[in-house]
């Protein structure tokens, strides 16, 4: 087997559950705030576009995905991040996924040969770190703290790491923190990017689900500054937060061209090709903003429930974006101990989504809270938290 599926560390979810292993835990139904997987209710009309077209399950899926469903994107980026233009047919490639793209994607860019660096933020998704090393790449890890906003300080990063970077993943609205990066910090990376010839990956997966301001992205700045040729800029998006359809494994990359067509050519060999029926409804969800609005809306009722029910008992700070708190705690492992037998109750421990450095683990004394559950669910864990807190 490849030697580099060794240094691979365990999932976070695989270390929860060995966590939790002798926990008797309260006799009360399970409530997983643990994971990022939207429990709100899929759009009707994508699931009935799913039926309408089952027909399509005898056809084999087109890597480059079908034309409609790249138009209705180039639509969206256009109109969502204010683009002048972008090609549908050269700057965009659908995806089963996002978490197979971010994977893929650094497989087909990273030279092994150079044994470079990919530099991600710490606490971070864990797909970056394991795609990197079985690139034969070396993970670089900027810690996100509340000193810097939980945004990472590039201007701590050695020349000399910049200089053999081959990659750079930032994620904005981030995973875990919430914090959204700047006009002037995205300005900032594309001129590293420029001086030292590395790609900017941005996962912006969560860029949808704001409460005051819709956040900034990469392709947008690139606009902004004339860079539209995108160079060395690729963004990736999803259905599964924005529309609440993880099952459908539905995303695009966008961006430089230069980039994505030997990524085409890599996907093409990979197999992993969105079905066909999947691409149609895909069309349906980005060509509509009613249901994204609608669930901006419940995930900011849940909020607004959890800061007043819970903000004199818990050090609650609403983020920027997204549905995850950061919970700053004394031991994150002991909280998520007593949660789980007090209140059955999931969350996951900080240190989990981070790696040590010598500056430290920036996850460790947090966790991370998703407030994906039903409004009657939340109610039910602020009822129990009151309780044990």
């Amino acid at each position: 087997m490849n030697s580099s599926l060794s240094l691979l560390h365990p999932y976070p979810f695989e270390k929860l559950n060995r966590l939790f292993q002798d926990i008797q835990p309260a006799d009360l139904p399970l409530i997983p705030l643990s994971i990022g997987e939207p429990k709100h209710p899929a759009p009707e009309f994508v699931k009935q576009s799913i039926i309408d077209n089952f027909a399509h399950l005898s056809t084999y899926p087109n890597s480059k995905g079908v034309p409609e469903l790249r138009q209705s994107i180039a639509h969206w980026l256009t109109q969502r991040f204010k683009l002048q233009q972008i090609s549908a047919e050269h700057e965009i490639l659908p995806v089963s996924g996002t978490r197979e793209a971010l994977f893929s994607f650094v497989q087909a860019l990273v030279r092994r040969e150079d044994a470079p660096y990919v530099v991600m933020p710490n606490p971070f998704y864990q797909i970056y770190e394991g795609a990197a090393i079985l690139a034969g790449a070396k993970p670089y890890f900027i810690n996100c703290t509340e000193e810097n906003g939980y945004l990472g300080d590039f201007d701590a990063v050695p020349a000399e790491v910049w200089e053999k970077t081959a990659l750079l993943f930032v994620c904005t609205p981030g995973n875990p923190t919430g914090a959204v990066l700047s006009k002037e910090q995205f300005k900032k990376l594309i001129a590293l990017s420029d001086q030292y010839g590395f790609v900017i990956a941005s996962d912006e997966c969560y860029s949808e689900l704001w409460f005051d301001e819709a956040p900034t992205g990469l392709l947008e700045v690139c606009a902004e500054i004339g860079r539209h040729d995108y160079k060395n800029c690729v963004v990736f998006h999803s259905l599964s937060k924005r529309s609440n359809l993880p099952g459908m494994r539905s995303g695009f990359v966008a961006g430089d061209a230069s980039l994505l067509k030997p990524y085409l050519q890599y996907r093409t060999y990979h197999g992993a090709a969105m079905p066909v029926q999947h691409q149609i409804a895909s069309i349906s969800a980005w060509n509509d903003e009613q249901h994204v609005e609608e669930n901006r809306r419940l995930y900011r009722a849940k909020f607004d429930l959890f800061q007043s029910e819970l903000g004199h008992l818990l050090p609650l700070q609403k983020p920027d974006a997204g549905f995850y708190y950061w919970l700053k705690v004394d031991n994150d492992e002991q909280f998520a101990r007593m949660l789980m037998e007090k209140a059955h109750i999931k969350v996951l421990p900080g240190r989990y989504l981070s790696r040590d450095t010598k500056q430290g683990n920036p996850g460790e004394n947090h966790v991370r809270m998703a407030l994906v559950a039903d409004i009657a669910q939340c109610e039910q864990v602020i009822e129990r938290l009151k309780r044990i807190l």
